[in-house]
């Protein structure tokens, strides 16, 4: 009875070694497959929610009272730009990021505003909007810990140099 048991516990144990192999050369295929199909944002996508945003914000500086679709619009756009996002990162969602943080700053949404300008200086930071996020984000008390640089290959051989002298 025990050899019968023993084996199969072995058994089941090489079937779910051979499906955890299996599994994430199945999830690397289906993802080479959705970046292929990946959809790209037009340019009347991008205007859109540019009015939209800009419509908030217009909304917040008039004292207009936000209707609860108001609000929904406001976490929809945040949601649609983040799937963008995920799918094709391109400079042009930069200024969006930054309208919306500012907006969600604006509104009292501190982690919100957080995620949005944290985005800019993760994946734009070579934009204008990036030191704009640093330094709101520096406003709202947020601490942003700064890559380490590699010094420069000209740097090291002038510390060497002046090591032999």
């Amino acid at each position: 009875m025990r050899k019968i048991i023993t084996l199969i516990c072995l058994v089941m144990f090489s079937v779910l070694c051979v499906i955890n192999y299996t599994m994430p050369a199945d999830a690397a295929r289906k993802n080479t497959k959705e970046k292929k199909e990946a959809p790209k944002v037009d340019e009347e996508q991008l205007n859109q929610m540019t009015q939209k945003i800009d419509l908030l914000t217009r909304k917040y500086y008039t004292r207009e009272l936000y209707s609860p679709e108001d609000s929904d619009s406001l976490i929809n756009l945040k949601l649609q730009l983040d799937t963008i996002m995920n799918t094709t990162p391109e400079p042009v969602y930069a200024p969006l990021y930054y309208k919306l943080g500012t907006l969600f700053k604006l509104r009292g949404l501190k982690a919100e505003s957080i995620d949005c300008l944290k985005t800019i200086i993760e994946n734009f930071s070579d934009t204008a909007y990036g030191p704009k996020a640093r330094e709101v984000l520096g406003e709202m008390g947020v601490v942003i810990k700064e890559p380490e640089r590699l010094p420069a290959a000209d740097e090291d051989e002038e510390e060497e140099d002046e090591e032999f002298y």
